[in-house]
């Protein structure tokens, strides 16, 4: 998946989360759009590894892409570095739930990814889409109609509060 679908992905994530939570759901947000971007450090193309490319090619170089970074692994050692350095756990919740949108879109793709690093095996959706079609648009659209009426829902529950 590109870019913009992932942070659409990891924005619909922060605010469906925000329904059912009393956690700040701008935090979210914002953690969610760093989460969804972060798994893609492994790739020098990418958002994140454009923004720090040295970074990127040492993850790349260890890694390849969509291993480690893309796995169940990363998610568990973030989530303990994040609860031992970030003590703002709404931070925490929105990067995690952002990595997990990345996770479950990046499966929706032919190449899959490495869910169980370091077991070598692929995981993919039984349907699969090309990077950067148009299937991809479609998805790209639906995320944001999504995160337009989770923001619309939140919004109304403020109103009815105040």
């Amino acid at each position: 998946m590109l870019g913009n679908t992932h942070i659409a992905g990891g924005i619909t994530a922060s605010l469906a989360f925000a329904q059912i939570s009393t956690n700040n759901p701008f935090i979210l947000v914002g953690a969610g759009i760093i989460g969804a971007l972060l798994p893609d450090i492994c790739h020098g193309g990418s958002k994140i590894g454009r923004a720090f490319p040295i970074s990127s090619k040492v993850v790349n170089k260890l890694f390849g892409h969509r291993s480690f970074t893309h796995s169940l692994l990363f998610l568990f050692c973030i989530a303990m570095l994040m609860n031992t350095f970030v003590p703002y756990k709404t931070f925490t919740i929105g990067l995690l739930l952002g990595m997990i949108s990345h996770l479950i879109l990046d499966m929706g793709t032919r190449q899959g990814i490495k869910l169980f690093f370091p077991i070598k095996i692929r995981v993919r959706l039984p349907l699969t889409i090309k990077t950067g079609g148009k299937v991809e648009q479609v998805i790209f659209a639906a995320l944001c109609v999504l995160s337009l009426y989770f923001s619309y829902e939140m919004i109304m529950d403020i109103v009815k509060i105040t």
